[in-house]
């Protein structure tokens, strides 16, 4: 079983200093959330899990290779990563939009696809509810439906490791709900997932470990109920937070804004 690792992992932008000596480490079979403030290195960490970018200190590994000794190919089939705002530029079909995620695997798009890629395509699709407008091009598509098929399209790799950065930001709640339900049957089957929320009550409902980032370092790191009590998260964001319990689960609501 994968896992992957972020070892006394720092990293520079210029002078500052966005990420601060992370250990943190993913199994599968695991949703984690990576929660945190703007400006705490969330979107740092999740490119670094992904081999995008280069530490300035430590390094992340897979199965104890450093990512950046893996060939690109075996990273991208290996390692799934959904962006923040994920934009598509061309009015594709979904479906082959949704076909770009089977390229690490050799997929030529300008021909027909093979059986094998074909019907991955098919799955991600299935996964995401996503049938219905497949055959439709991207442009006519509102938000939500786009932001389906980007997560089919990462889906369609095949990955062992799916790392989405805010793939809920701007959807309306029930695509949000959608999207963190297949995330988390992708855990149930397997795979090891990492995505950032802002919205720490999915947070609480979805994931099953939450690590809290402030000022470039690892606040907490646990279960949902550990590390989103209250006393971590007013510290991180500066913010009073309550708690409500809905259906057994503890749910942080910002509440008072601190001085």
């Amino acid at each position: 079983m994968s896992r992957l690792a972020a070892r006394a992992l720092v990293c520079r932008r210029g002078p500052r200093t966005v990420l601060e000596s992370i250990d943190v480490s993913f199994a599968a079979d695991q949703v984690t959330a990576i929660i945190g403030p703007n400006g705490s290195g969330k979107t740092t960490l999740l490119r670094h899990l992904a081999g995008l970018d280069r530490a300035a200190g430590g390094d992340v590994a897979l199965d104890g290779a450093p990512l950046g000794q893996l060939a690109a190919g075996v990273r991208a089939r290996r390692i799934a990563y959904l962006p923040q705002g994920a934009s598509v530029y061309w009015p594709l079909l979904g479906r082959d939009l949704v076909a770009l995620g089977r390229l690490p695997h050799g997929a030529d798009l300008g021909r027909p696809l093979s059986a094998l890629d074909a019907d991955a395509v098919e799955r991600a699709l299935r996964r995401v509810d996503g049938l219905a407008f497949a055959d439709r091009t991207v442009d006519a598509l509102s938000q939500g439906e786009r932001a389906r098929l980007l997560l089919a399209r990462t889906l369609a790799t095949e990955a062992e490791i799916l790392v989405a950065d805010e793939p809920v930001a701007s959807l309306d709640p029930a695509y949000a709900l959608d999207t963190m339900s297949v995330l988390r049957a992708e855990a149930r089957c397997g795979a090891c997932v990492v995505v950032s929320l802002h919205d720490l009550g999915l947070a609480a409902r979805f994931a099953d470990r939450v690590i809290v980032l402030a000022g470039g370092r690892v606040a907490a790191d646990g279960p949902p109920d550990e590390a989103l009590r209250p006393a971590i998260i007013d510290a991180a964001y500066g913010v009073g937070f309550r708690t409500v319990v809905l259906e057994g689960v503890t749910q942080p609501v910002a509440w008072s804004r601190r001085p």
